[in-house]
């Protein structure tokens, strides 16, 4: 069956990845929807089938093949990576990244014709990455400054999630062959062999932070999640579930090592070197709200313009209870960690409502061990937000992301209740 399902995975990707500019997005997504009912169907097989070798390296195989048969194809769902090697060509000149402009005069003795004229937006804004990023970016264009070894590198990095999960699975005594729940997502699939996304490299910082904890090294814990936030800010939500009761070791680590990676960049002041966040949260409605769908959803329902400031209030408050309450956990279950890491990760998602894909690629490893209905849906179905390069009028945006998450909201609550019902029947 894997065998039969790893062909017809393969042969999809070969065929979509000709897809070209906004005409094909459609067609595109189509030959996405059939991957995602292979995928589901390669996950129940890992999920029911007792621990095989011959499985989990026939799927590993399988999983490479996938990648290779896009790698040497141009970027297809986002051009985000030309500005990846830009950035590492402007560090390898001695120039901060933070400091200019792509277009600006200081840096046009690095433009070429095959980098320079894709990078987004090169006109008006800085660079957006954090520092960890941009170390890797320098590191990793010093070998090429390719896109092709570009998206290698990532799915290098994904090479060395893929074995973190392997021996945290065989740590609790999981199917080893589980962790093709995350090597053959269609979603780490595309958007990092096909896109060269940066987020494989806080993915494998957030893995190798997940097996640090189940060996109880806080430090290192510490080190690993911070590196994470340092490539895109947002693992720092983790930080409670993955928090011992009472250690200081992993919040001083933590600290120490933000810090370390933010100082080499210091040099343009503390306010540049946040770089194009503050354009981008303005841009993209985070400052006004209109990105945030509850907001957005609130604001239509009630027909009132419901303050940014009081949805920030709300998450804050929700955000911070949950957090408190896995910090104050007495140690007890051991992959409770885990499924804490999943639900504030996912909610952090729901309040955030971002309008890209790939921003949810991060909450793929824990599927391998929490392998739950409303978190594959969640997984699965923010493709649906590639069709915004049709529509993306706000009642249009509005209407994609009720798509995602409404269900998955809606089938959180079911599981939440059947748990609670089979409880309540147990105990009885």
């Amino acid at each position: 069956m894997l065998l039969l399902l790893g062909v017809a995975m393969l042969l999809l990707f070969r065929i979509a990845v000709h897809s070209k500019g906004v005409a094909d997005i459609r067609w595109f997504l189509e030959l996405v929807v059939i991957q995602s009912v292979i995928y589901l169907a390669v996950a129940w097989l890992s999920l029911r089938s007792s621990d095989s070798r011959s499985i989990l390296l026939l799927g590993l195989v399988f999983a490479a093949l996938f990648r290779l048969s896009i790698i040497f194809f141009p970027a297809y769902l986002s051009d985000d990576i030309y500005r990846y090697i830009w950035d590492g060509r402007v560090q390898a000149a001695g120039i901060n990244p933070y400091r200019y402009i792509p277009a600006e005069e200081p840096l046009a003795q690095l433009r070429d014709e095959k980098i320079y004229p894709h990078i987004n937006r090169r006109e008006t804004v800085r660079t957006i990455y954090p520092p960890i990023a941009q170390a890797t970016f320098l590191l990793v264009t010093r070998i090429s400054e390719s896109v092709t070894w570009m998206k290698a590198a990532m799915i290098g990095f994904e090479a060395v999630a893929i074995w973190a999960i392997i021996q945290l699975l065989s740590s609790f005594g999981f199917a080893r062959q589980r962790v093709l729940i995350y090597a053959w997502h269609p979603l780490a699939v595309w958007e990092f062999a096909g896109s060269g996304h940066a987020d494989a490299l806080a993915i494998v910082f957030i893995a190798l932070a997940l097996l640090a904890r189940r060996k109880h090294a806080e430090t290192l814990t510490g080190v690993l999640i911070a590196c994470a936030t340092c490539v895109k800010l947002f693992p720092v939500v983790l930080f409670p579930a993955l928090y011992t009761r009472k250690s200081w070791k992993m919040p001083l680590a933590f600290v120490v090592t933000v810090l370390i990676a933010y100082l080499p960049y210091l040099n343009v002041g503390p306010m540049k070197v946040l770089g194009s966040l503050p354009a981008y949260s303005s841009e993209r409605g985070l400052l006004s709200g209109d990105q945030y769908f509850l907001l957005a959803l609130a604001r239509q329902v009630l027909n009132a313009n419901v303050p940014t400031i009081a949805y920030f209030i709300f998450v804050a408050a929700v955000l911070g209870i949950l957090s408190l309450s896995m910090m104050r956990e007495k140690p007890g279950n051991e992959t409770r960690y885990l499924r804490n890491g999943l639900v504030i990760a996912s909610l952090f998602m729901v309040f955030q409502a971002p309008h890209f894909s790939w921003y949810f690629a991060w909450l793929i490893p824990f599927l391998c061990f929490i392998p739950s209905i409303p978190f594959f849906y969640l997984s699965l179905s923010n493709f649906v937000l590639y069709l915004t390069w049709l529509n993306d009028t706000p009642n249009r945006v509005l209407i994609y992301k009720a798509l995602i998450f409404a269900p998955f909201l809606a089938l959180g609550l079911i599981v939440i209740w059947l748990r609670r019902r089979r409880r309540i029947t147990l105990a009885s």
